[in-house]
């Protein structure tokens, strides 16, 4: 009977330090486990400017008559006019394109009073260059008021006839500027490491943001900024 005490009293003891033991080691690994997950998170950017290579100019003109066929004729004439204009300036025929006109028969419309109108019809037509010669197709907007002088209407205060600035190459820039980014998170990080006294380990996780292409300034549409940040989490140790 007294060695069946005994027996289980060592059996209990055993019990108990094996506990311990192993709550002693599950403690040690849940501390190194935290002390693992330490990391920093930061951000590196990257920006840059390049030269748009793609110009999208709309020229549109107005006209209006009393009769259509006469109009028409006018519109042709007109736009025959600004294509000579654009060739005669360096610019390809192949950037030149042409829309349909837009013709508005004033006696038409249901509302308002049209007794006074002094023309019936009115159009609306657009000569389109689109070119990668940028700097031939500025210089020949800044002469344009020269066909202005011919009897030709120009409008320019809507929407459609904004010129627009395309940059086309991103690709061929978008490794050298993630490499960028990321090298400057990580100098950001090795910063951070260093004032806490830690050392900087591997990247637990990365994302690449977005790139965004924005005018250098409302002056400058033709100058493209771009733009990307990075984002990086890196793993810390003491």
């Amino acid at each position: 009977m007294q060695n069946n005490k005994t027996g289980a009293f060592i059996l209990a003891i055993g019990i108990f330090l094996g506990l311990s033991t192993m709550g002693y080691l599950l403690a040690n690994a849940a501390i190194d486990y935290k002390l693992f997950e330490r990391s920093v998170t930061v951000k590196g950017l990257s920006e840059r400017e390049y030269p748009a290579d793609i110009v999208i100019w709309p020229i549109q003109f107005t006209a209006a008559d009393n009769q259509l066929s006469t109009l028409y004729a006018t519109i042709d004439q007109q736009t025959r006019l600004i294509k000579t204009f654009l060739q005669d300036k360096g610019i390809n025929s192949s950037d030149i394109s042409f829309s349909s006109p837009a013709i508005t028969d004033k006696s038409a419309q249901s509302y308002g009073n049209n007794a006074g109108i002094e023309y019936r019809y009115s159009a609306i037509q657009s000569v389109t260059v689109y070119s990668s010669d940028i700097e031939t197709v500025r210089s020949v907007m800044s002469e344009l008021s020269d066909l202005g002088k011919q009897g030709i209407v120009f409008t320019g205060d809507n929407y459609q006839a904004q010129t627009e600035y395309l940059f086309t190459r991103l690709n061929d820039v978008k490794p050298a500027m993630i490499e960028e980014a990321t090298r400057q998170a990580r100098e950001v990080a090795e910063k951070f490491a260093a004032d806490s006294q830690s050392k900087l380990g591997k990247i637990k996780r990365a994302s690449q943001g977005q790139f965004s292409i924005s005018a250098r300034d409302k002056n400058n549409p033709h100058i493209k900024k771009i733009r990307v940040v990075s984002t990086v989490e890196y793993y810390l140790s003491d």
